[in-house]
């Protein structure tokens, strides 16, 4: 296969020459630490030379010819390295020699003379940013014409440089779901090639789940022809279809294939870490060997996405005797320190119905049916600890209590990982809010089907992974990141590509740089080059907004709109009359100028067209010319927002009674802890406004919910639909303002997500709800 590692290169162009840079002319993702212009270039051509020293080198060497015999037809001599003589022509040296910091790499290029040191991983990320220096070539072919072009005619020059640089974390990871939907090992190489380029180094491959077992395990072959194939698949988001397609899917890795996927990320210094999932997302499992569950069945690989409450039965010995013959071949196939077991979202409703788990409960001494799954996992914890490896899982595995060496997968937000920490586990951040790459990216109504969330580019890059709240003592235990795809909506390579880039790129400046060196607008500068790249290479990332974009509050009935296109080369067409925009509408050239009348506001449509023909969807920025609603004076009394629960909901959320059946104070607007199926609830209390500015608000419900602030109702979702998102804009002053959310639900798919943003970045409700006095 012709893997990205080796054909990023062919969409760099050969120039004449390379005039002296500034700082700001080198755009390298992640940021180095230190980086600075050096005079001269340095010119790769047939006469230019390799000379390498270890084993390391020797590798890296070997890439990058094989990159330029693939690419421009010419490899260059590579050698051992010699001090006796300085070489005549021009040489790319390479050296595995420490540069004091694991994975760090110096990198030095000048006239004559390209210089990398590192250890073998260090090496390996050098390489990557020596990548990132060849300029685009604006003239290539795209690699999604049929016609191919050889861009060589001569020379490389790239432009004079050192860098010296290190990671910030020891674990940036990418976690991809291949249950839902299978990826086969040609797709999982070039996410793998993709994740080795912005310099990320651990692989979370969740390979089990309720709907699809994907890996051989040679002692249970049901797992393979059974557990593997679901009968169909849901059409359109489960939340509201009852539409199925008919069609068997399935898929699965044999144990030869994933010994080939490990070595090929292994090779590029990626550490491949399996998931098992236990106790709960087993329904495949049941499906081939259904006495393993709680009732006698029958089960099938389940269609729909969401939760099953059919879990492995504890009680049932051949359960831990299964998982312990599945885990030793795992095992065998994957090399990590770390092996993931899951451990999320067990439902306990078959335990609880269960005489034989309730009995087993009080005959073990424990407290309840999360102390049991505590049980379940220090068992298996004891197994593969014999084995010389390492338990990780999600952070339901506190629950019950936790073995002392286990680490911890945060995803439901920060909370778990700062509870783990704080017991003095080691964590990975991988919260929901800022790192779940399933999420939207913008307006619900021109994206493609998701998980419906919002998560925009900016929320994620502002994602700081050491919590304020943790000692800087118990931060040490945060041992890194990592950006997680759920594949429920993301059937293939074009989407899983769409839904990863470049959310990505934000997470690997978050994982690498240090947080002196982050800055959200230098990143906005250094994304449209490198995005170029991915487009030469046909990588079908989303195309972000053009770049100043922005909602905003004018005080003038004229405002001049700066636009630049988001990805280098491309073209943006938009419009001021409400119209949708297409290749036809006014092309950007230059600033534009936008009237908004006093006490109301206007929009800017607009669209991106790359080189290859390829239209985003279209993209709007609000101007709003109205006054600011001030802050209001009080107290704002403790963190956290009262709620107001009825048990039997009206027709509307406006008709919510001022009085509910059960009151209470909650840490956010959040309808997880309602129990009950059809209720209506509304929260009331005091949002802390940071700064004047314009604020977006969005409600995506099912059914029906209202978002007020200081009396005025900002958003309107209200009456009985399927999941929906609506938004709307409302200029604040900084300080203390009333917010009120009414939410109701009749029927299943309750669901209420409300979000307050300030430039597409989410305020944090720990930070800004109060209760008030």
């Amino acid at each position: 296969m012709k893997t990205l590692f080796l054909s990023m290169l062919t969409m760099c162009c050969f120039l004449s020459g390379v005039a002296q840079l500034k700082t700001g002319d080198i755009t390298i993702i992640p940021e180095p630490l230190l980086l600075n212009p050096m005079p001269g270039s340095f010119v790769v051509n047939e006469q230019s030379a390799i000379q390498y020293s270890g084993k390391g080198a020797e590798k890296t060497a070997a890439f990058l010819n094989e990159y330029l015999q693939r690419n421009y037809h010419f490899k260059l001599s590579a050698t051992t390295a010699t001090t006796s003589k300085q070489a005549a022509q021009p040489i790319i040296k390479i050296v595995e020699a420490s540069t004091g910091k694991p994975e760090g790499y110096i990198l030095e290029v000048n006239t004559g003379r390209v210089y990398l040191q590192g250890d073998a991983p260090g090496l390996c990320y050098g390489l990557q940013t020596l990548i990132q220096l060849f300029p685009v070539n604006k003239h290539l072919t795209p690699a999604t014409d049929t016609v191919k072009q050889d861009p060589y005619n001569g020379s490389i020059h790239l432009p004079g440089v050192k860098i010296q640089d290190y990671p910030r974390f020891a674990y940036r990871g990418m976690m991809l779901d291949v249950s839902r939907h299978f990826f086969p090992p040609a797709a999982i190489k070039q996410f793998i090639d993709m994740m080795v380029l912005y310099k990320f180094n651990r692989f979370h491959w969740h390979l089990t789940d309720d709907q699809g077992w994907r890996i051989e395990i040679k002692k249970y072959p049901r797992l393979q022809e059974i557990a593997s194939v679901r009968k169909e698949t849901i059409v359109g988001h489960h939340r509201r279809s009852t539409t199925y397609d008919g069609k068997p899917y399935g898929g699965y890795y044999t144990q030869e294939e994933v010994r080939d996927i490990v070595k090929y990320a292994a090779e590029r210094h990626i550490t491949i870490i399996p998931e098992i999932e236990m106790p709960g997302h087993s329904q495949a499992v049941l499906t081939a060997y259904p006495s393993f569950g709680n009732t006698k069945g029958p089960y099938e690989v389940r269609t729909t996405w969401g939760i099953s409450k059919d879990v492995l039965n504890p009680v049932n010995d051949s359960v831990f005797t299964f998982m312990q013959d599945v885990l030793t071949e795992v095992i065998d196939l994957f090399p990590s320190q770390y092996i993931h077991i899951g451990g999320d979202e067990c439902l306990k409703d078959r335990w609880k119905e269960s005489a034989e788990v309730q009995r087993m409960i009080r005959r073990l001494g424990l407290k309840d049916e999360h102390a049991l799954q505590s049980y379940f996992i220090q068992r298996i914890e004891k197994f593969v600890n014999s084995k010389g490896r390492t338990i990780i899982g999600w952070d339901e595995i506190l629950e019950g209590g936790l073995a002392a060496n286990a680490t911890v997968m945060s995803w439901r937000g920060e909370d778990g990982g700062i509870a783990a920490a704080k017991q003095r586990h080691n964590v990975i951040m991988s919260p929901n809010t800022y790192l779940y790459f399933d999420y939207t990216q913008g307006q619900p109504a021109t994206e493609p089907l998701n998980a419906a969330a919002y998560l925009p580019l900016k929320t994620a890059y502002n994602y700081e992974p050491l919590p304020p709240s943790l000692t800087p003592a118990e931060q040490r235990y945060i041992k890194g990141v990592q950006g997680n795809i759920w594949t429920e909506f993301i059937p293939d390579q074009a989407m899983l590509d769409y839904m990863v880039w470049p959310r990505a790129l934000a997470l690997s400046e978050i994982a690498w740089a240090q947080p002196a060196k982050k800055n959200y607008d230098r990143f906005l500068q250094k994304l449209p080059l490198e995005l170029a790249r991915m487009d030469y290479a046909g990588v079908n990332f989303r195309i972000p907004e053009p770049v100043g974009l922005e909602s905003k509050v004018v005080t003038t009935s004229t405002v001049t709109v700066h636009l630049k296109p988001p990805v280098k080369g491309s073209m943006v067409y938009y419009t001021l009359n409400g119209t949708q925009p297409t290749v036809r509408s006014h092309p950007l050239t230059r600033a534009f100028t936008v009237y908004v009348p006093e006490d109301s506001a206007a929009t800017v449509r607009c669209i991106v067209v790359l080189p290859n023909g390829r239209i985003s969807p279209v993209y709007s920025a609000t101007y709003v010319h109205k006054p600011f609603l001030p802050a209001i004076s009080t107290k704002q009394g403790n963190k956290g927002i009262h709620f107001s629960l009825v048990k039997t909901p009206p027709a509307t959320a406006r008709q919510l009674p001022a009085k509910g059946d059960s009151t209470g104070t909650l840490p956010a607007i959040d309808i997880r802890p309602v129990p009950s199926k059809e209720f209506g609830i509304t929260f009331t209390g005091l949002i802390k406004i940071p700064a004047d500015d314009l604020y977006e608000c969005h409600l995506n419900s099912d059914d029906g919910a209202i978002l007020s602030i200081d009396d005025q109702i900002i958003v309107d979702n209200d009456g009985p639909h399927d999941l929906q998102d609506r938004s709307g804009f409302v200029p604040l002053r900084k300080g203390l303002h009333r917010i009120k959310v009414q939410y109701f639900n009749t029927g299943t798919g309750a669901w209420l997500d409300a979000g307050i943003y300030r430039d597409r970045e989410k305020l944090n409700p720990a930070e800004v709800l109060y209760t008030g006095q």
